[in-house]
């Protein structure tokens, strides 16, 4: 988990062996605000094992709680507010009750197909719901999917990697990223140019 906070650089590089090889990335990248009182905490990261994620297996569903609390599971990822991110893989017929403990809830078909009473559900479609109804997604083959969601934090404005509740926030940092305030990255010289 990295918290950007008041501002974070990072650099997601493959090896040159590793290219040269050639592999497959297959990821999920989810961007968490900040709930406006923390939008200027400390920059971190912050590892968690695998291992620790909570598990359990029941029905054809796989679960594993990536952050928050489902399901009877509660995971050791820091959160700043109610936060909801669960891994999910049903086996064709299993059934899943989406949890109704955060708000606003979306949900990712990462792979295969599934359904819900009102309409089917493809690969790499996003679907948000709110909470004033139950939700039980079954699948209807093999499938892998994210479950999200979280409380309301209020409007953002983002622009290229910088999101805050401020625009002016905003243009700060824009300002301090050109005169190179942001701390640098070790082992790494290449400067990345605001985009135009």
């Amino acid at each position: 988990l990295m918290v950007a906070g008041r501002g974070i650089v990072h650099s997601e590089r493959t090896p040159p062996q590793t290219r040269a090889s050639g592999h497959r990335l297959h990821a999920l990248q989810l961007w968490i605000a900040l709930p406006e009182q923390d939008e200027e905490t400390e920059p971190s990261f912050h590892h968690y094992e695998s291992s620790r994620l909570p598990t359990v297996t029941e029905n054809g569903v796989s679960l594993r709680v990536m952050i928050g609390e489902a399901y009877g599971l509660k995971s050791p990822v820091r959160t700043f507010s109610p936060t909801l991110y669960v891994e999910a893989a049903l086996e064709p017929g299993a059934k899943l009750t989406l949890p109704d403990s955060v708000s606003e809830r979306g949900l990712y078909i990462v792979s295969g197909k599934a359904r819900t009473r009102e309409r089917s559900l493809e690969p790499r479609q996003m679907i948000v719901f709110d909470r004033t109804r139950e939700i039980v997604i079954e699948a209807t083959e093999t499938t892998r999917l994210a479950l999200i969601g979280g409380e309301p934090l209020g409007k953002r404005k983002i622009w290229w990697n910088f999101v805050s509740s401020r625009p002016e926030r905003i243009e700060q940092a824009k300002r301090d990223w050109r005169e190179g305030r942001y701390e640098k990255i070790p082992g790494e010289n290449e400067f990345i140019p605001l985009p135009e």
